[in-house]
């Protein structure tokens, strides 16, 4: 970066040399001023008035005008004589917290880069007493012909100075301010304050200038031949005749309008598939016989209902009749054997009751006579 200016700060005893770089940039747009009828140039000529003719800058000087009329002609030698100390020098004079700098006096801001090898070492002094100390540096310079006022302070590993107005250059708000008496309902500080948590905080970063980018596309489809594009015609904005109705408006617009970009952002999000679980399949409960074991009925019973004294009631009816079956049934114990063992491990609550004393069939009229 290009240096505007070559001097040193003088912190006491100290003199730092440094050099003034430039720490923002403009990016508007500039225009030309052309003839509309054949679209030439037109230029700015420098002449002078006595002898009616075109002077070089060579020949330009200054001059003050005095309240007559008449002209004083200063030299750039009688600039170099002024009594000021601050010509080529930035002046520290004062260390102040920083609220006490109103911000109506900040200006330009500029990078006090060091000059040299010497310069390092005060230069690291500054910063790091400034940085310390929570305070900043009032300083006195002088830029382009004239003295003025500018705060150091630290920004990284850098110090930067802002230009600062005179006090006497700063106007008092009068007659700013609504002069009639104003009476706000804490209802309307309520909304204001809702309002301001609806829209939040904003990253600085994320704001441009949609200005200067819709004037560059206007200027890129002239170029190429094309019609420019043209906004939409905004509506007329509506008088506001209730101040909590537009409050209320306004929250309800701003929450919206965060919605709306959630909405968005998740639609631009990556939508990754997950892959399926693979479920075991179910068993299906046996039948013997055609119908299904006393078993399974149990289960469902006692998912449908807590296990009691109640769901026991209708085993202990079944285990009756089972009882008096027994004497006609001891002849084809034998021969129903395997069925027993198989109709003893299925079932749960009939087989507790009759287990080692019935059969499949013992068990299929014990269901009978209990229905």
């Amino acid at each position: 970066m290009r240096s505007i200016w070559n001097g040193a700060i003088s912190f006491g005893l100290v003199s730092i040399p440094v050099k003034l770089i430039n720490a923002t940039e403009s990016h508007s747009v500039s225009f030309r001023q052309i003839h509309t009828e054949d679209g030439g140039r037109i230029r700015y000529r420098k002449v002078c008035e006595l002898e009616d003719r075109e002077v070089s800058q060579a020949e330009i000087g200054k001059a003050y005008e005095d309240a007559d009329g008449s002209m004083i002609p200063i030299t750039d030698e009688d600039l170099s004589h002024l009594p000021v100390p601050t010509a080529r020098t930035i002046e520290i004079v004062a260390f102040v917290p920083q609220e006490r700098i109103d911000p109506l006096q900040m200006g330009s801001a500029y990078y006090l880069a060091a000059s040299g090898v010497t310069a390092a070492k005060p230069y690291t002094l500054l910063r790091e007493a400034l940085g310390r100390s929570d305070r900043v540096a009032i300083a006195k310079f002088a830029l382009r012909g004239r003295e003025r006022l500018g705060m150091l302070r630290v920004a990284g590993d850098a110090i930067v100075m802002h230009g600062l107005l005179w006090p006497d250059e700063v106007r008092a708000p009068e007659g700013v301010a609504p002069d009639t008496g104003v009476t706000v309902r804490d209802q309307e500080l309520d909304l204001a304050d809702a309002l301001m948590d609806t829209l939040g905080e904003i990253d600085l970063d994320d704001l441009h200038d949609e200005y200067r980018e819709a004037l560059e596309e206007v200027i890129a489809a002239k170029a190429a031949g094309e019609a420019p594009p043209r906004a939409p015609a905004e509506a007329a904005p509506g008088k506001v005749l209730d101040l909590m109705a537009a409050l209320e408006g306004s929250v309800r617009a701003a929450r919206e309008s965060r919605d709306g970009q959630g909405t968005k952002r998740a639609e631009e999000a990556e939508v990754r598939t997950l892959p399926q679980r693979e479920r075991p399949a179910r068993r299906t409960p046996k039948e013997t016989g055609g119908k299904k074991s006393t078993s399974t009925a149990a289960k469902k019973t006692a998912a449908k209902k807590p296990a009691s004294s109640t769901a026991r009631k209708p085993t202990a009816k079944s285990a009756q009749p089972a009882k008096k079956t027994t004497d006609r049934t001891s002849a084809r114990r034998t021969t129903d054997k395997a069925t027993d063992k198989s109709a003893a491990g299925k079932s749960t609550t009939t087989g507790k009751n009759a287990a080692g004393k019935g059969t499949a069939r013992k068990t299929a009229a014990s269901r009978k006579r209990s229905a």
